[in-house]
C-alpha cells in the first residue's frame, strides 16, 4: 500500500502541475484561425461580394466544432462554462454571440434592400446559429451549427449560380453603418463586463475570454469587409486606415493569452487583465465610431 502511494501522489501532483500547462497552450494554438483570407482569396483572384464574408464566417463556426473536445458550453463535465477548465468555453459563448449578430446583419441589410425579400439561405443560418447554446442533444448545439456552416456553403454556390440564387452583399454605406452599429453595442455590453467592479476571482476570467470571443470574430469579419467594400472604398483612404486600425486591435485582443487572467489594482502589483483586454476593444469600439461617422458624409 505505502509502495502504492509513493508512486499514485507524485504522479497525481505532477498531474496537477501540468494540466494548467497543457491548457494554456492548447488555447493559445485552438485561439488561432486556421483560415487565412489572403490564401484563400489572393490578390487577383474574383469573388462575388458576400462571399469572403460568408467563408470567414463558416470558418469561424467550423473551428469551435472541430478538434478534440469541439463545442465546450453543453458538456456536461470538464468543459462547462461553469465548470473547471471553462476558459475556452466562455470563449465560444462570446463567439457564438458575436456570429449571430454578424450573420443577421448580413441577412437584414448588408444583402437586403429595402422591401426585396431576405435570403433563404441567410433566414436558414441564422435560425440554426439561435439554437440553444446549452442544449446537449434533440438537437445538439453543434449539429444545429454545423448545419448553420453548411448553409453558408450553399449561400456561395448560389453567388456563383447561373442564374444567381443568393444575394450578394450591396456595398451600400447605409448598410455597412448597421454593421458597425451591432458591432460597436455588443463592444459597449464587453465594456461594461470588463470593468464592472467587484467581481469575484472566479468570474473574472468569465468576463474576459467572453469578451475575447466578441473580438475573435469581429478581427476576422473586419478582414474581410476591407476586401468586400475596397473597390467602394478606393477613393476614402481614410475609412480604409481606420478599418486596418480596427481590425489591429481586435487581433490583438483576440490573441491575449494570459496563463491565469489575474485582477489587480491599478497601482498593485499584479497585472489587471480584463482592463488590459477593454483598453484594446474600447479603441477598436471608438475607431468604429469614426468609420461610422465618415460612411455617414
Amino acid at each position: 500500500m505505502k509502495t502504492t502511494l509513493k508512486i499514485v501522489a507524485p504522479a497525481l501532483g505532477l498531474l496537477v502541475v501540468l494540466t494548467p500547462v497543457w491548457l494554456h497552450y492548447s488555447q493559445k494554438r485552438h485561439n488561432v484561425l486556421p483560415f487565412d483570407l489572403a490564401e484563400e482569396y489572393p490578390p487577383g483572384r474574383e469573388f462575388v461580394t458576400g462571399e469572403l464574408y460568408a467563408a470567414t464566417t463558416a470558418a469561424l463556426i467550423e473551428r469551435e466544432l472541430s478538434g478534440p473536445v469541439g463545442w465546450r458550453p453543453n458538456d456536461l463535465v470538464f468543459w462547462g462554462p461553469t465548470l473547471w477548465a471553462d476558459n475556452n468555453s466562455n470563449r465560444q459563448l462570446g463567439i457564438i454571440q458575436a456570429l449571430r449578430e454578424s450573420v443577421r446583419v448580413l441577412k437584414d441589410h448588408l444583402t437586403k434592400v429595402s422591401a426585396t425579400e431576405y435570403d433563404s439561405n441567410l433566414v436558414d443560418v441564422d435560425t440554426k446559429l439561435r439554437n440553444d447554446e446549452f442544449k446537449f442533444w434533440f438537437p445538439s448545439a453543434e449539429s444545429k451549427y454545423h448545419e448553420a456552416s453548411m448553409g453558408l456553403a450553399r449561400y456561395i454556390d448560389g453567388l456563383h449560380a447561373t442564374p444567381p440564387t443568393s444575394k450578394p452583399i450591396n456595398r451600400r454605406n447605409v448598410e455597412l453603418i448597421r454593421l458597425f452599429s451591432a458591432w460597436t453595442d455588443l463592444l459597449g455590453g464587453a465594456h461594461a463586463s470588463l470593468y464592472e467592479q467587484d467581481v469575484s476571482m472566479f468570474d473574472t476570467d468569465d468576463h474576459f475570454y467572453r469578451a475575447q470571443g466578441f473580438a475573435h470574430v469581429m478581427a476576422h469579419l473586419t478582414r474581410a469587409v476591407i476586401r468586400e467594400y475596397r473597390a467602394e472604398l478606393e477613393q476614402r483612404q481614410t475609412v480604409i486606415d481606420l478599418l486596418a486600425q480596427i481590425e489591429t486591435s481586435l487581433s490583438q485582443a483576440a490573441l491575449l493569452k494570459p496563463f491565469w487572467v489575474l485582477d489587480g489594482s491599478a497601482d498593485g502589483l499584479f497585472a489587471n487583465h480584463r482592463r488590459n483586454l477593454d483598453a484594446y476593444l474600447v479603441n477598436a469600439r471608438q475607431l468604429m465610431y469614426s468609420v461610422r461617422e465618415e460612411l455617414e458624409k
